[in-house]
């Protein structure tokens, strides 16, 4: 029998090979829409599982009381302190430095020894200044002389005025002389000007020394000054009488002091006040340039409500805290004063006798159920 051609087309080989990989390999758009459909669905799953877990949660977190642990606020003496570190100061610090050159022909101080004030501590030679003392008032005897026999020649009109005017300005230059010549002498000699204790000396009998020559330094310990830095927003606090506390490595005792004198302006560099204070130092057991760390009580609240540092909450508005009243816990602005180290000031916000909740402030929400811990 034979085909009728037009109703049985006839194709080529290679056409009927392309039409059957078709049907076996699958296009790039089939794979990568079916890849995506996959990836749609576990997302959804994983989604809808955390979805359960969360809501089980919630449910596990409404169900029971949460456990605390709460302080019953009471009225406290709450101190506001300040620490600063400082350096222990001589009172008074002096160079004995000499005015004039010369050679040195006493000494008249053991080092490290207190001495009074007034007392002689260098000699330095002044022979040749006493020579000219000695030369100026033999012609002052002859110059006074002089005017006296002019002065009483000029009574009875015997000399002119200039004969008698010329004889007493030269007594008046020699006493003049006399005076320059006492004063250099003066400077040969070096005393304490206060009461100290004298350092190491640099120099020895028969040394010959330049004019502000370093000799010694003398420092008066009793009483001694500390000298620190308080921060300029404690500066208002800070008025002369107050009464500081201070302690050295050296020692394991406390000092205490009474602030002097304050600085007229903030130290731009570091905007710090720069204090003095002063302390008996009657055993000499502070000594200058010594470390010292300074503690000051800047304010005394008697009667101030203190909560731990970890019960205050930071929220977006302010600070709050937590309060259990009847079972529950009840959340609460307050507003905050002074900061410890452990401690904070409310000022406002609860009052004495309400029972602040201290643990368990991430489980517990404002009108949930809490539990307290005996």
């Amino acid at each position: 029998m034979q085909r009728d051609k037009h109703l049985y087309p006839v194709f080529p080989v290679h056409t009927f090979r392309y039409m059957n990989q078709r049907k076996t390999s699958p296009s790039p758009i089939k794979l990568l829409i079916s890849c995506s459909l996959c990836l749609t669905l576990m997302f959804s799953l994983v989604a809808c599982n955390k979805k359960k877990q969360d809501e089980s949660a919630k449910k596990g977190k409404k169900g029971g009381p949460v456990s605390v642990e709460i302080k019953v606020i009471q009225p406290e003496l709450l101190l506001n302190t300040v620490s600063a570190t400082g350096t222990i100061m001589a009172n008074e610090k002096a160079e004995i430095r000499p005015e004039i050159s010369g050679r040195i022909v006493k000494i008249l101080f053991e080092e490290g020894a207190t001495v009074q004030k007034d007392k002689l501590l260098i000699k330095m030679n002044d022979s040749d200044l006493q020579a000219q003392l000695k030369r100026n008032e033999a012609q002052g005897i002859l110059l006074a002389s002089d005017e006296y026999q002019k002065r009483k020649l000029l009574e009875l009109k015997a000399i002119s005025q200039d004969e008698y005017d010329a004889a007493k300005s030269l007594l008046l230059v020699n006493q003049a002389d006399k005076q320059l010549l006492e004063a250099q002498i003066a400077k040969t000699e070096i005393y304490a000007p206060f009461s100290g204790k004298v350092g190491l000396r640099t120099v020895s009998v028969g040394n010959y020394i330049a004019s502000n020559t370093l000799v010694a330094t003398i420092q008066q310990l009793d009483p001694i000054k500390i000298e620190f830095d308080v921060p300029e927003k404690y500066s208002g606090y800070i008025k002369p009488g107050l009464e500081i506390n201070f302690s050295i490595d050296a020692s394991d005792s406390s000092y205490m002091a009474k602030v002097y004198a304050i600085e007229s302006s903030i130290t731009t560099e570091t905007r710090t006040l720069k204090v003095r204070a002063l302390c008996s130092n009657r055993e000499n057991v502070l000594n200058p340039g010594t470390f010292a760390r300074v503690n000051m009580i800047l304010e005394r609240f008697p009667d101030a409500l203190k909560v731990p540092s970890e019960a205050v909450v930071t929220v977006l508005d302010g600070n709050s805290v937590y309060i259990c009243q009847n079972g529950k816990a009840k959340e609460v602005p307050v507003t905050t004063g002074i900061r410890t180290d452990n401690e904070i000031q409310i000022t406002k916000g609860i009052t004495a006798g309400d029972s602040l909740i201290v643990t368990g402030l991430l489980q517990v929400t404002n009108g949930g159920p809490v539990v307290i811990k005996k």
